[in-house]
């Protein structure tokens, strides 16, 4: 369900790309985007499934489904309150908070004042998408993992049909993408209506804030948001440099973005929302052993797939953005530029996924504290990085500087398991990363010889470029998996 998502998402990123482009306007609604983002991140899927999750699943394990059921119309309720004041707040503060998001803006006339029309239209979308995560983290814990994996893909196909169906009708036109995130926010939530119904916990409204659960959820919360908010802060500091940079920058980095949320979503979303409350099943149920067992699980498939993604990244960046992107509006300059922000964020690819391995470990077992630490230094060398590289490199240094940041978070993240003796590395490490090094040697010589030149990609039709992408997808996929099977690994040994 996640690689659905993930399809419909480059998707819906092609089709912006061709009828779009990367210029002022698409700068002024990725902005406008961006905040009710960054909440999502923080409050919804962030501090507040960090926080929600393991209570749950504790409450689940051990007192019952009444207890349950109230828990989580307690929370929802409280949920639903906060967010509609952010909400509120967010649309009469739309032209303060486009100098918030990019203060650069104010060089082009009428980019502050389109960007301020659009966050008016897509602020209340933070509202609907964390309810959907409160019911996310229940349908996880009750190992309903489809549909909420499943839920982003309405959002893709809310906003690819308001590009093609109701642009027309907006001056200008992209005012419909604002509009399809609405609808798409609304779309989400009412999915989880039925499964939730399906498995007796549909909430029901209960105020309750003094209530022990809901303040243990708050407890948690409040370093969570401060962990999550120093990588949101991060993002919004990154917004503001591009926006100094000129037109077109945000744009080429949230293009470069959403093919490397390809694989993180897949790999590193997908692998953490199960682990999550797997790891608290187990603290709950004291089984260190089995705890430390799921990490290294994890980590190991992490490595396996993440790898890969990466080699892929930065060798068929070229194929990548001229298949999916250059048309119409989206030209060669736009296909460079993008590659550059691309080959940035490849470089940590795997750190990034590793977190959403890592960050879990901690968690589970309730504490917070150590990874807002971590995430708040990660803050001060992805920043710091920023600065330093932004000039020489443009765009593509913020998008470096996010990367290296991410291998010093993951680093920090594991070394602090290993220490205190939360994660145990079981046998035969040596092994495979030997054969994960050659495997991959392999891959990158024969992505190498099948892409080609870049001017084939760039003057070739769609057909013909996505023909000989698929081809390359598949090649790449045989070499590497085939030569871990000659090397001697077996997957089964990865089955749990």
């Amino acid at each position: 369900m996640t690689l659905l998502s993930r399809i419909t998402g480059l998707a819906r990123e092609s089709l912006k790309a061709t009828v779009f482009g990367a210029g002022m306007q698409m700068d002024a609604f990725e902005a406008a985007f961006r905040l009710p983002n960054i909440l999502r991140r923080m409050f919804a899927e962030g501090a507040f499934s960090q926080a929600f999750v393991p209570i749950l699943t504790e409450y689940h394990r051990q007192r019952g489904e009444a207890a349950t059921r109230d828990l989580v119309g307690r929370v929802g309720t409280l949920l639903a309150v906060a967010l509609l004041a952010v909400s509120v707040v967010g649309v009469l503060a739309a032209p303060w908070l486009v100098y918030v998001l990019a203060g650069g803006f104010a060089r082009t006339p009428g980019k502050v004042e389109l960007t301020a029309e659009m966050i008016r239209i897509v602020f209340p979308y933070i509202l609907f998408v964390s309810l959907v995560s409160l019911a996310g983290g229940v349908l996880n814990v009750y190992r309903r993992f489809a549909i909420p994996a499943f839920t982003p893909v309405l959002l893709n196909l809310s906003i690819i049909g308001a590009a093609v169906f109701l642009a027309r009708f907006f001056d200008p036109p992209i005012l419909a993408l604002a509009w399809g995130v609405a609808i798409g926010g609304i779309a989400q939530l009412a999915l989880q209506v039925a499964p939730l119904a399906r498995i007796g916990m549909l909430p029901r409204p209960r105020f309750d804030w003094r209530d022990e659960g809901v303040r243990r959820v708050l407890l948690l919360m409040g370093p969570a948001v401060l962990g999550v908010s120093a990588a949101q802060i991060s993002a919004l500091i990154n917004t503001q440099l591009a926006a100094l940079l000129g037109d077109g920058r945000i744009s080429w980095i949230a293009y470069a973005d959403r093919l490397m949320e390809f694989p993180t979503a897949l790999l590193g979303v997908a692998l953490g929302t199960v682990l999550l409350p797997s790891l608290a099943q187990h603290h709950s149920d004291d089984n260190p052993a089995e705890y430390a067992a799921l990490l290294d699980w994890g980590l190991r498939l992490a490595f396996l797939l993440a790898l890969p993604a990466a080699f892929a990244l930065w060798l068929l960046a070229v194929p990548l953005i001229a298949t999916l992107y250059q048309y119409g509006k989206f030209g060669i300059h736009d296909v460079w530029q993008t590659r550059a922000a691309l080959l940035g964020y490849s470089v940590g690819l795997t750190a990034l996924i590793l977190v959403k391995i890592l960050a879990p470990g901690f968690y589970a077992r309730q504490q917070i504290r150590t990874p807002v630490k971590i995430a708040f230094l990660t803050v001060l060398v992805t920043q710091t990085l920023a600065v330093i590289l932004m000039w020489p490199l443009g765009h593509a240094g913020l998008t470096l500087a996010t990367s290296l940041g991410a291998c010093v978070n993951a680093g920090l993240l594991f070394w602090f398991l290993r220490r205190g003796g939360v994660y145990v590395a079981r046998p035969g490490w040596l092994a495979f990363a030997s054969r994960l090094v050659v495997a991959l040697g392999v891959l990158a010589a024969v992505l190498y010889w099948l892409a080609g030149p870049a001017d084939w990609w760039l003057d070739a039709g769609l057909w013909a470029k996505a023909g000989r992408l698929a081809w390359i997808v598949v090649a790449g996929a045989a070499a590497y998996f085939g030569a871990l099977l000659l090397l001697g690994f077996r997957f089964a040994d990865l089955r749990r």
